[in-house]
């Protein structure tokens, strides 16, 4: 048995189905990890959702921002941002409400053994099985009788930053927004979510998430996509695996049974123009 890490596929189910077959995937014996973002931009959204939820136990998949973003959307908790979106297809979809509801089982971090995955990252005062239990608050919400007025209430970047003290909208909103929205934050942990280039040059005062000093997750692997300028980044505490599909790069997986790496073009007709 293999598992198979994948970074963001934004609706590009047709590099999906090729990196698939480059890893000779086979779910009968194989999983897959899902980074999230697996909508929204590429051309195939629909078609993405309906093969993750048809592999089952098969796949585990964390939830991105862009997928939150349909949910929001589908309960109103957000209008379409611009004609870039390309959600449409689900919510015409007959099987949406199916779709839509499995999206919504799906948590924001998942643990197993040294690995913790989660779409964007971790505030550098979480361990891993602290991220594990704040993940959970928000599943609760989420799948929970009252996940519309959760998702009415999801919108907005503030508080910034985490404080045990926290507590309703606030609280949740802070946890989602580090595990599917940071890229920089302050070693205090306070997040910053304009800058979206490279690591190269932060905001003032800002580090890459990863890079904060005496991190409680400095021990876990943490597996994660969203940050597209940032590339296939590999080190032994980090698989970065967004490597902008999307924008006519790769999609890449990695075995984590030795850290073998995977990786296709963009396929025809995928790539959209570089708008980050």
């Amino acid at each position: 048995m293999a598992t198979y890490a994948i970074g963001d596929i934004q609706g590009c189910f047709d590099s999906l189905e090729r990196l698939l077959t480059t890893c000779t995937f086979n779910p009968a014996q194989d999983r897959l990890w899902l980074v999230g973002d697996l909508v929204n931009r590429g051309p195939k959204s629909l078609d993405t959702l309906r093969f993750i939820r048809s592999l089952g136990a098969a796949a585990v998949t964390v939830l991105g921002n862009h997928d939150l973003y349909l949910l929001m959307v589908a309960e109103g908790g957000a209008k379409f941002r611009g004609k870039d979106d390309t959600l449409q297809a689900i919510l015409d979809a007959p099987d949406c409400a199916e779709l839509l509801d499995w999206l919504r089982q799906q948590p924001l971090c998942y643990t197993e053994g040294p690995y913790c995955m989660v779409h964007a990252g971790l505030l550098p005062q979480w361990t891993a099985a602290q991220a594990r239990t704040l993940s959970r608050e928000v599943e609760a919400a989420l799948q929970g009788p009252d996940y519309r007025e959760f998702l009415r209430n999801l919108w907005g970047s503030e508080p910034a930053g985490w404080s045990d003290d926290l507590s309703g909208w606030a609280r949740l909103r802070v946890i989602v927004n580090a595990m599917t929205r940071m890229r920089f934050c302050t070693p205090e942990g306070v997040m910053e979510f304009h800058t979206k280039g490279e690591t190269t040059n932060p905001p003032a005062g800002h580090l890459p998430w990863f890079e904060v000093p005496c991190r409680a997750h400095a021990e876990s692997v943490l597996v994660t996509g969203h940050w597209s300028a940032l590339g296939l980044k590999i080190t032994p505490t980090l698989l970065a695996l967004d490597s902008g599909c999307l924008w006519g790069g790769q999609l890449t997986a990695v075995r984590l049974e030795d850290r073998r790496v995977f990786q296709v073009d963009c396929s025809p007709g995928e790539a959209q123009p570089l708008l980050r």
